[in-house]
């Protein structure tokens, strides 16, 4: 009696909808990396003290601008407070800040860093416009795109310290 033998076949992949899937899948992909860039910005945390003493210089400044719900203070924190800017009925007074900000790049040209200290309550928002306005100031009455300036580019951010209630 004849043995009979079953004959297999190879089997086909079908490759039609995953390549249906890819053509779809890969320029869109592509489309969204395009405009999925992020702004970052080069922030550093304040150094922790190490109980030693810091070497001050008599030129040298520890800018730190500190945001209140009420105010921003800008000071040294060598020299204490330099001024106060109580907020406007528009909201904090940044136009002041950028002023002031010049006149303290314009004595001290060599000053990159800045420290902006918040409390946890400030909004996001407000953060922001704060490090924008220290970092850079575009000269009134100029395009929008023209040049900047730059002032005080290496910020650190922090929390603010409690304000002292006076009775």
């Amino acid at each position: 009696m004849p043995v009979r033998r079953l004959t297999k076949h190879a089997a086909h992949l079908e490759v039609t909808a995953f390549i249906n899937v890819i053509v779809v899948l890969v320029p869109f992909l592509l489309s969204t990396a395009v405009f999925s860039h992020l702004a970052v910005l080069e922030l550093s945390l304040p150094a922790k003290n190490s109980g030693a003493a810091e070497q001050l210089k008599v030129d040298d400044l520890k800018l730190e601008i500190v945001i209140r719900p009420d105010a921003i203070e800008v000071g040294d924190r060598i020299g204490g407070l330099i001024q106060r800017f109580n907020n406007t009925p528009q909201g904090y007074d940044l136009a002041g800040l950028s002023a002031l900000l010049q006149q303290i790049k314009a004595k001290y040209p060599n000053t990159k860093a800045a420290s902006v200290l918040a409390q946890p309550t400030t909004a996001y928002d407000v953060l922001v416009q704060v490090m924008d306005t220290l970092r850079e100031v575009r000269p009134p009455g100029t395009a929008a795109k023209a040049p900047s300036f730059e002032l005080f580019p290496d910020i650190s951010i922090g929390d603010a310290p409690m304000s002292v209630v006076k009775k």
